[in-house]
This record gives C-alpha cells, structure tokens and sequence, in this order.
C-alpha cells in the first residue's frame, strides 16, 4: 500500500451557512470561513471539505445546483472564494469541493432548456419517460425524500425522474455529452485551486437500462437495486478517473449508500482506477433501515456496531481505503446518536473520537463535533427546515403510520437539523455565529458547550481532538498501521490493535454506562509501553482493571 498525503491527514467539513456568519445576516458565509482558518490549523487538520456553495434556490440546502460555476451570493463572490483558497493554501490547508452531479436543480440552464420540448438539445442530459397508459409514473420508484421518484411535466406528457427533491431532476449519465460537460466543471475548478471533490450520491448515477420496476419486499427507496453502485456505475467512475483525476495530485471522496465491502474495494482499490475512498453507512445504520429510522428508538446495539466496524477494516485492510466518521451534515451529533450527551457527555464524547481516529483510514471531523456539540430537539415542525424531515413528517402523518409527537420525537433523535445548528463559538448572543438572528435556531445550550469554554479547558473535549490529531501526524503506525480485533463477543468493549514494524497500538473502549471488567488480551505481548492517549486518569502500561463508563485508552508498544 502506498503513503499518500490524503490517508496521513485528518478532513474536516464545514457546513457554510451554519459555521460562521461574517456580515450579520444570519447566513454563515465564505468570509466567515476565512476568518476561522487559524482555529481549524489549531485543531490540527489539513484538509478541509465544505458542503455546496454554488448558486442555488437552496431547497436542499444547496445540494440542488443551478450553476456550477458561479458563488451563490448568500455565500459572497468569487473573490470571497478566491481569497478564502489563498489563505488556506498559505496556512498548509487543502480544499474539497463538495460536487453534486447525481442531479442538479430545476433552475439549472440544462433542465429548463430540456423541458421545453422533446428535441431540445438538452432533453437527454435528464431521464424522462412516458407515463404508463393510465396516466402513472411510468415505474414504482421512490424518492429518498419519500413519495414517488417521477414528476409529470404537462407541456411534453412526460415524466422526469428525480431520487430526491422533485426540484432535484437527475442527470442522465448514460449521454456522454453531459459526462463531457461535467469533467469539464471539475477541470474548471481544479484550474481554480481546489484539491479534491466528495462526490454527492455517487453510488447512483448509472441506472439500469429501461428502468424495471422496483421490489416491493419493504426496502426503501423502491427501485434501489436499478440504481445503487451498478456495473455501469463503475464504468462511469472509471472514465472519470481516466478524464480526470488520474491528471492531477487531489483526494476524492464518493458517498456511497447501500454497499458492500466488494463494492468498496471496486471503487478505491490502487487497482481499480476510481475514486480514493468512499463513504459507506453501515455503521450509522446499525440499528435501523432506512424506512425505520424516524420511528426507531432503541440503545446501540454495541456488538453489532464494532462488529460492523472491525468488518470494514478487515475488508479494506491491503486494499482500499476507509472514510472514518460518525457524522456529517446529513447525520445527528455523534456524542447524542452513539454515545451519553448527559452524565457521560464529555467521557463518551472522548471516547468515540479515540476509536474512530485510531481505526485505519482517514478520519473526518464534522464541524461542532469537535467541541461535543448535541442533538437539538424540536417540538413544532415549523421548527424544522430539513426538507427531508418535512416530507417524512408530512407522509407518516397522512398514511396515518405516526402520530405527530412520534414524528417530532423521531426528527429530534435522527432529522438533519441536528447537525446544521449554528456552530457554538462562545457564550454570546446566538453563540457568536451572528449578531442577527440566525436561519436556523441555535442549540439552547450553547452557554455550557462552545469553542472558547473548551479552549481556556485543558481537559475538554477540543484539547483531546487536538491531541488525536497530533499524534496521529507523529505515528505512522496510526495510518498505515493492520488491524487486529479482541473482544469480538463482547457487547460492550471494543478492542484493536494497529501494528506497524516493531510497533503496536493498543486501543480499549468501554462503549456503555456501566463499568466492566476488562483483561488485557494475551495475544498483546512488548517489551515497552507508554500511554498515547485517554480519557480518564490511568497507568502508564495496559493492565487489567475496571473499564470506568464510557472510558478509553490507547497504549504503544514496542515488541522488542
């Protein structure tokens, strides 16, 4: 396996117009980026991945595109922009783009030109179809963002379909014109500067030809199997490397719903010519499907949760690549979702940030994650803005499957939201994002938990993000380093060890409240130790004792 500069670093993403608000507008912005970057090469990361800031009406918070090339102006210019990419380059930073090209928005130049007529030229960079002879969709698909997947255009009698917003059309990747059109966006902006794309739904741009209908055995959304990382899929990414990619020195990242660990290989072995790494879902799935998630409301099943874990870095331990992360703009807070975010708020905090960056592979920190920062609950929908969460509430409530305190309680636990509250600067008004009130409202405990509390800190949970991160910059055996799972029965410690050369990493987590007799495994055998990280006071050597509630630690060693 190679050394590359993408696997040492750690990534963290910004989600724009929650990090920082640099008129007082309310709408965090580039400026606001720019003036942060000197806390972000504090923390210690050098990659930074910022979700779209395109222009675009934003009913998916931009993750619906309306001109690939242009700043929408609620972010600022493309001097803004141009500014912000010097100063991070300056200060040793790299930037990801965030590329959405599983679809665009309805606004875009390219749908309102094909939706005109049938012979536009434009037509086939978008998937219509004629509705069957009563009148329906022309297949049973369904959105992610739930009802069907096609929206009847009266002017052509036909429908286009769309996986996610009807004001999201998809792109028609099987028209190599509209392949050609979007490597040329990618050459653009690494022309530009930027280091790398995260490729948005990247599992889903080929479809299978004629588009069958879906299973009906309750998978959500109908149709998945005719669009999830298909052979086609692969053909397509494979091109893009070739076109692309293989051309310059970047890091890219493809999210990737719904595969497999051979899927994974496919996409970021050395051998396969695709993409570096991708992001996978099992983990943030464990304990629900997909339809079930609003609904569900049960502890994490903890064996099955490591197991899923320990399954992918043995999967892509020689070849391949791991994306590790517990959140992201579209996940709740990790420390409410996985771990305590009351009594052992701090601890479990600590603890799912060890086991995660000491895991092979390159860690991704989500903007607040840093600091600990919480689910935010709701208890009017008018209180949400999350599309997704709104369709859902909508639909369960008119099929009669919830009530609607089920569904402000399922949107508090898993609904988007939760992780697009104003980033927690300090204890001023509107936690020092804006003077003005913010597009989304801030967590109500912003006082206790922000940025300059955790700085002035020692023992916070920014301080031991930093250390991880630092570390990690000194250890190769932390990058580079196979994995070896202990304690695979257990249904509360997670036990691994990384080893490179002479040296081994040894990493215990106890991922419940209750405390738990651990013994040091008897494979584990050194000649040395010292202690590399933890989050409580312990010895300097492994040693059998008492897990305390959610505690950590990790060890290195050296054989001989």
């Amino acid at each position: 396996m190679t050394a590359d500069w993408w696997k040492e670093a750690v990534v963290y993403q910004i989600y724009p117009a929650s990090f920082n608000d640099s008129n007082n507008d309310g709408f965090g912005d580039i400026n606001g980026i720019t003036q942060k970057l000197d806390y972000l090469c504090s923390l210690g990361v050098r990659i930074i991945w910022i979700s779209p800031y395109f222009k675009s009406p934003y009913i998916d918070n931009g993750y619906d595109i309306s001109d690939y090339r242009a700043i929408d102006p609620r972010f600022g210019t493309m001097e803004d922009w141009e500014n912000m990419l010097s100063e991070m380059h300056k200060r040793g930073l790299k930037l990801i783009m965030d590329l959405v090209v599983n679809h665009c928005s309805d606004q875009h130049k390219w749908f309102q030109e094909a939706k005109k007529s049938k012979d536009n030229p434009y037509r086939d960079y978008f998937i219509w179809k004629d509705p069957k002879p009563d009148g329906m969709p022309p297949n049973n698909w369904t959105s992610y963002f739930s009802g069907p997947a096609w929206e009847y255009e009266p002017l052509t009698n036909q429908y286009y379909l769309h996986l996610f917003s009807k004001e999201q059309p998809d792109l028609n990747w099987q028209n190599p014109r509209l392949r050609e059109e979007i490597y040329d966006i990618m050459h653009y902006w690494i022309g530009k500067g930027v280091d790398g794309f995260r490729l948005d739904v990247m599992h889903a741009y080929g479809k299978t030809p004629g588009l069958p209908d879906g299973r009906m055995d309750g998978t959500l959304p109908v149709g998945a199997e005719h669009f999830s990382s298909l052979p086609l899929n692969h053909a397509y990414m494979k091109e893009m490397n070739r076109e692309v990619f293989s051309k310059y020195d970047i890091f890219t990242v493809g999210e990737t719903d719904g595969i497999t660990i051979d899927d994974a290989l496919q996409y970021t072995s050395e051998a396969a010519g695709e993409v570096n790494t991708v992001f996978q879902f099992q983990h943030v799935n464990i304990d629900s499907v997909y339809e079930e998630r609003w609904l569900a409301d049960s502890p994490l099943p903890v064996k099955a949760f490591k197991s899923c874990l320990a399954d992918w870095q043995r999967g892509l331990d020689l070849e391949g690549w791991n994306s590790l992360y517990l959140s992201n703009h579209d996940q709740p807070r990790q420390v409410s979702r996985f771990g305590n975010d009351e009594k052992y708020w701090a601890e479990s905090a600590k603890m799912l940030a060890t086991i995660m960056h000491l895991q092979k592979g390159t860690p991704f920190v989500y903007q607040g994650e840093e600091i600990g920062m919480t689910n935010c609950p709701v208890h009017d929908i008018n209180e949400v803005q999350d599309i997704e969460s709104i369709h859902a509430y909508n639909e369960y409530l008119s099929k009669g499957l919830a009530t609607r305190e089920e569904m402000l309680a399922g949107i508090s636990r898993r609904g988007r939201d939760n992780s697009r509250t104003p980033m927690q600067w300090d204890r001023t008004a509107n936690a020092g994002f804006s003077e003005n009130t913010p597009w989304l409202h801030v967590n109500k405990n912003y006082k206790e938990i922000n940025v300059e509390s955790q700085i002035n800190c020692d023992d916070s949970i920014y301080h031991y993000y930093r250390k991880l991160i630092h570390l990690r910059s000194q250890n190769p055996v932390v990058v580079y380093g196979s994995f070896t799972e202990f304690y695979r029965d257990s249904d509360s410690i997670f036990c691994f060890t990384r080893s490179l050369g002479n040296q081994v990493l040894l990493v215990t987590a106890n991922m419940t409240a209750e405390s738990v007799e651990y013994k040091v495994p008897g494979a584990v055998t050194y000649t040395k130790s010292s202690l590399y990280i933890s989050n409580y006071p312990t010895g300097q050597s492994p040693h059998d004792r008492v897990l305390r509630p959610y505690e950590a630690s990790a060890y290195l060693l050296l054989k001989h």
